[in-house]
């Protein structure tokens, strides 16, 4: 959207400073005057509405409207939530603990989550068509955050996908 913004490199765990911003210490923040905001999504859609109009937020009168909604909630309520288990396995548990049954039964609902990407990208470049939406920006960051934390590629579809988004000058910057 070309919107002017800070990024601000944190010590992990996070200070005590940033946990007055954002008490549970999670990124990513948003800081936007009064507005404060620790969901990845809802930022995602919060700029769109503040902002927009913008092309990554179809009008709402637009079929795709409903479906970058529900891709963009869905890319961290589904997608997100089983990735963080499973990197919370891999880098925070005991050696022992690293495959218990919750990682593995959390794999196997990345990889159902996945697939449902697929089928819902069909034979579209994008979610919702031809343009890419918020919904793609969101599903993009969860694909590559498994490939790189756990190292896990993704489908062929998947990573053609993926190249098409992180291809664009705005990804870039």
């Amino acid at each position: 959207m070309g919107l002017a913004y800070e990024v601000k490199k944190l010590s992990f765990p996070t200070d005590a400073a940033y946990r007055q911003l954002n008490p549970l210490g999670s990124v990513p923040f948003l800081e936007d005057g009064n507005v404060r905001m620790n969901e990845s999504s809802a930022m995602l859609i919060y700029l769109a509405e503040r902002y927009g109009p913008t092309s990554l937020l179809p009008d709402r009168t637009s079929p795709h409207f409903a479906r970058a909604l529900q891709m963009t909630v869905f890319s961290e309520a589904t997608l997100g939530a089983s990735l963080n288990v499973q990197m919370e396995a891999r880098f925070a548990a005991p050696e022992a603990d690293k495959g218990n049954w919750s990682a593995r039964a959390q794999a196997g609902r990345t990889d159902k989550a996945l697939a449902f990407v697929e089928e819902m990208l069909g034979d579209q470049p994008y979610l919702t068509g031809d343009a890419p939406s918020i919904a793609d920006l969101a599903i993009v960051t969860a694909i590559g955050m498994r490939q790189g934390a756990l190292g896990l590629a993704p489908s062929e579809k998947l990573s053609a996908y993926r190249e098409r988004l992180v291809a664009r000058p705005a990804y870039g910057r």
